[in-house]
């Protein structure tokens, strides 16, 4: 007892590099425990994700690029405006013309898995954390430490556990990913004016009801917030995930980074930076109200046919 209260003093005031905590041991400890008596259970997690983001790239990839550009554009078009589906459209054009397409369309299966699995997994957590101050408690100081930890901490017990590839990949995305959508869910409903639900409570709502039909449609915006700040993180986990053999623009990066071919590097990250663009534009114009009073029905090129066989009509406004 008498040599641990000297370390200790020593610490304090001669060296402060000596270990008086092992914590680095215990953790490792932990790890090496969990991967020889659970690894096959995180295994098992593998396979779903990975039938998923294999058939997701598989599809991404056998549509021609053009079929994926009208696709584009006619869903940034009723969704948005014309003018974003313009720039989708061209944008899209010059990732190809640069020559990174193919890349592009193995990014956005990560994302496009890595968001999904963010949107099942965080929208429950945030519904429950609003109805619970319990709750919300409990899974603050796990958010913090997902949001403040280097993102590259996350990439040894995730390669122990999931091994390398794609599905690691996207493992490391959603836990990057996930915090802004629990935390912003949560806030979106809380936020419903108490007047609202006491309104809904003397109408004899349900609490399923008051859930859905009430504080989840008031709390859509933020809710499409917290999925867009989820899609921007997973787009900035691209790169770091490339280390773990991910391929898609992240490895083009990686790799001009390790040849110091700047063009490479530059076409990967140019092309990051464009399909960041244009899924930030397009998931806040879903998440915005539409400035014509249309429904989405009556606006973009479903409106156009609705309007050629004469059944547009104009959502109902407060001042008209």
């Amino acid at each position: 007892m008498d040599t641990a209260i000297q370390d200790f003093f020593n610490w304090l005031f001669l060296n402060q590099s000596t270990e008086i905590i092992p914590l680095g041991d215990w953790i490792s400890s932990i790890v090496d425990w969990v991967v020889t008596n659970f690894r096959w259970v995180f295994q098992a997690i593998r396979v779903p994700i990975s039938q998923a983001l294999n058939g997701i790239e598989a599809f991404l990839q056998a549509i021609p690029p053009f079929v994926f550009l009208g696709a584009l554009g006619l869903f940034a078009w009723q969704f948005a405006s014309r003018n974003l589906a313009i720039f989708s459209i061209v944008a899209m054009t010059f990732v190809g013309l640069i020559g990174a397409w193919s890349e592009t369309m193995t990014t956005l299966s990560l994302v496009i898995t890595a968001v999904v699995l963010c949107i099942l997994v965080g929208l429950p957590l945030g519904i429950a954390a609003a109805r619970s101050d319990r709750v919300e408690a409990t899974i603050r100081p796990v958010l913090d430490a997902m949001q403040t930890l280097p993102a590259f901490v996350y990439l040894v017990p995730v390669v122990m556990l999931f091994g390398t590839g794609k599905v690691p990949g996207v493992i490391v995305t959603f836990i990057f990913a996930v915090p802004p959508l629990i935390r912003l869910t949560n806030i979106g409903i809380r936020q419903v004016s108490e007047e609202t639900i006491e309104a809904a409570q003397s109408f004899g709502s349900t609490p399923g009801q008051m859930l859905w039909e009430v504080q989840m449609p008031l709390a859509m915006p933020t809710i499409l917030a917290g999925v867009n700040q989820s899609i921007m993180l997973a787009l900035s986990m691209v790169v770091i995930a490339s280390l773990i053999a991910v391929e898609g623009l992240g490895q083009m990066v990686n790799r001009g980074i390790g040849r110091l071919d700047v063009g490479l590097a530059a076409v990967g990250g140019l092309g990051i930076v464009i399909m960041a663009i244009v899924l930030d534009r397009l998931t806040q114009a879903i998440g915005k109200p539409p400035k014509d009073g249309l429904s989405w029905q009556d606006r973009g090129p479903v409106g156009a046919i609705r309007t050629m066989l004469g059944k547009r009509r104009r959502v109902p406004t407060a001042t008209s």
